[in-house]
């Protein structure tokens, strides 16, 4: 059974469509990079996906479950913003343990381990409003990963990260997608995509125009980087064309 399907998800605000026809699959221990220009409708896919906003057309489900008025499918995802807004009083030890009460997560349950990796061991009595964005970026990773999610959302995760905390992150998606997690991640960095996507989504103006691996653009373009060969494959493409395996 696939992990996340949409069929036929379309939302429009007012007049304007943001999604329109988006039918997608992706499987257990798969990292789909979700990419495409601003305005290309990949807030809205993730928005549509976490339940925040609702689909006007199409369904979505997770692990079997729509998406829909009842939001227990949530627990199963873990998701990092790209801009985290947590509450600014609290300190770090004290969102963690907020958190673990939202999500009634048993003692002894959760994955700690990002927690040492990153540094925010160091980071537990500060409060979260004297954190530096890139701070707050590592403290919304450790919460995303930590209730071992079957489903993981990550939006342009590196970004704000120091070098090595940007590897340390990459590889946890690693070790995810090896234990069958499916991983969406959205990035404007194309050397990610073409080394850690297993398969990329090419939204533009609201509809989803490619879902193919990379190497398989690589191959049809014969280019080596994906930064050369993803332009010249959308060029080959008739307006309005979906292509996917």
């Amino acid at each position: 059974m696939d992990r996340v399907t949409f069929e036929g998800v379309g939302k429009r605000y007012g007049k304007q469509w943001a999604l329109r026809g988006v039918n997608a699959f992706f499987a257990p221990g798969e990292v789909v990079m979700v990419i495409g220009p601003n305005g290309s409708g990949k807030t809205t896919l993730i928005k549509c996906l976490l339940g925040l906003v609702r689909a006007a057309e199409g369904a979505i489900h997770v692990n079997g479950m729509e998406v829909g008025a009842d939001p227990q499918y949530r627990k199963a995802i873990g998701y990092m913003p790209q801009l985290a807004e947590f509450p600014r009083e609290l300190t770090v030890d004290q969102l963690l343990r907020m958190m673990n009460d939202i999500r009634d997560a048993p003692s002894g349950s959760t994955d700690d381990r990002l927690i040492e990796a990153l540094g925010v061991d160091a980071l537990l009595d500060k409060r979260i409003g004297a954190l530096s964005g890139g701070m707050r970026q590592k403290v919304s990773a450790v919460l995303a990963f930590r209730y071992r999610p079957t489903v993981l959302v990550l939006d342009e995760p590196t970004a704000g990260l120091d070098p090595l905390s940007a590897r340390t992150l990459l590889d946890a998606v690693t070790e995810a997608r090896r234990n069958g997690t499916t991983v969406l991640i959205t990035s404007h960095i194309m050397e990610e995509v073409q080394q850690l996507g297993d398969r990329l989504a090419y939204l533009q103006d609201g509809r989803l125009r490619v879902l193919l691996a990379p190497e398989t653009i690589l191959d049809i373009t014969r280019e080596t980087s994906l930064s050369k060969a993803l332009p010249k494959y959308l060029a080959q493409l008739p307006p309005a064309h979906v292509e996917s395996v």
